[in-house]
């Protein structure tokens, strides 16, 4: 509860409160128009574009995330930082998955000098093999992202 009296409303206050009412218009110009626009994608969990966008890259083929991003986007959506972060995020998930995809390959190669036995075994069930193949919704998984 405020201690504060409210000022008591004259036909001046209420007249200059009518004309500050008219100057308040919002954005005017193209530019502003469209920035304004896309005030309410911060939120991101609101947004319909936004989860298109993580549907359509989950879904997206390997390697392919900047195509897909591009098909997805307008160039307004792609130069707005919350899109870009996310379109970043898949594009690091997808570097990380490469990188090791090739560590496994180096490690199921065949050993040219001795039979070495190798520290990871071999996935054996289907499930555990799909997990591989599956590899930046499982890394997002991991980092908590999902």
């Amino acid at each position: 509860m405020s201690l504060r009296k409210s000022p008591t409303l004259t036909p001046a206050l209420l007249a200059a409160n009518r004309r500050n009412a008219q100057k308040s218009t919002g954005p005017r110009t193209a530019c502003g128009k469209a920035w304004s626009r896309m005030n309410g994608l911060r939120t991101g969990a609101r947004s319909r574009f936004y989860h298109e966008l993580w549907q359509a890259l989950f879904d997206a083929p390997a390697c392919s995330v900047d195509k897909t991003a591009r098909a997805v986007l307008t160039r307004e959506m792609a130069s707005h930082p919350l899109f870009s972060e996310v379109v970043d995020l898949f594009r690091q998930a997808e570097i990380e998955v490469v990188c090791e995809s090739r560590r496994e390959s180096r490690l199921w190669s065949p050993v040219r000098k001795k039979d070495v036995k190798l520290s990871r075994p071999k996935p054996e069930s289907p499930l555990e093999s799909a997990a591989l193949l599956d590899g930046p919704k499982m890394l997002l998984m991991n980092k908590g992202l999902l």
